[in-house]
């Protein structure tokens, strides 16, 4: 099996640096775009399954992936992203000033990251292990999962193995960017990693909020 993961493209709050967790907003056209092209490199793949997040953000972005293709897009609350509680909604620069301390934790030391009425790292680890698991149980060749920043850390960690204390030294892929593992014998591994050949970017295009 193929597992190839993205994550949604470009958001209005993307571009306004505003933190959206559990929160949506729409895709800009440049999102659109991205999304477009990302399903034109992905035409001549035959998905059996489309998983994605339940957001609006990751959801709309897997349907122009799919375009015209007759692929059943099924949702799971696995694999939204984390909820930043009552970060969500706020600027990024207003949190570092706000909440300096708890804003140097959630960079910096997962372990210790507990977001006020929000979601811990751990407890994002917990679900997207269930995902895995249950992805492992099918016998798909070729599935495709749409997810969010934060998530696909947690994705990637799991996958390679990594511990939590770990976590913060993974990047946050911009989005559309493709990943792609293999899963051979109950053992998965990336053939690819943070694929953007089908974009025509900068680096100031990378939103990674």
């Amino acid at each position: 099996m193929k597992v190839y993961i993205t994550r949604h493209g470009t958001t209005e709050w993307n571009i306004k640096r505003i933190l959206q967790g559990w929160g949506d907003s729409n895709l800009t056209e440049d999102g659109i775009m991205r999304a477009i092209k990302l399903g034109e490199k992905l035409q001549n793949v035959k998905f059996d399954m489309i998983y994605s997040s339940p957001q609006n953000r990751a959801l709309e972005t897997a349907k122009l992936i799919r375009g015209n293709r007759n692929i059943k897009i099924e949702t799971t609350v696995n694999i939204r992203e984390l909820g930043f509680g009552i970060w969500e909604g706020m600027c990024i620069d207003d949190i570092a000033n706000k909440y300096p301390e708890e804003f140097s934790i959630y960079n910096n030391d997962p372990v210790r990251f507990v977001p006020m009425k929000g979601e811990s790292y751990e407890e994002l680890f917990k679900r997207i292990n269930i995902f895995i698991d249950e992805i492992k149980s099918k016998k798909y060749e070729n599935i495709l999962v749409v997810t969010h920043g934060v998530t696909i850390k947690a994705l990637i960690a799991n996958i390679k193995g990594l511990p939590l204390e770990e976590f913060s030294k993974l990047p946050v892929y911009t989005g559309t960017a493709l990943n792609i593992v293999e899963l051979k014998e109950d053992k998965m591994e990336f053939i690819v990693e943070n694929d953007v050949s089908h974009l025509d970017i900068q680096e100031f295009d990378l939103y990674r909020w």
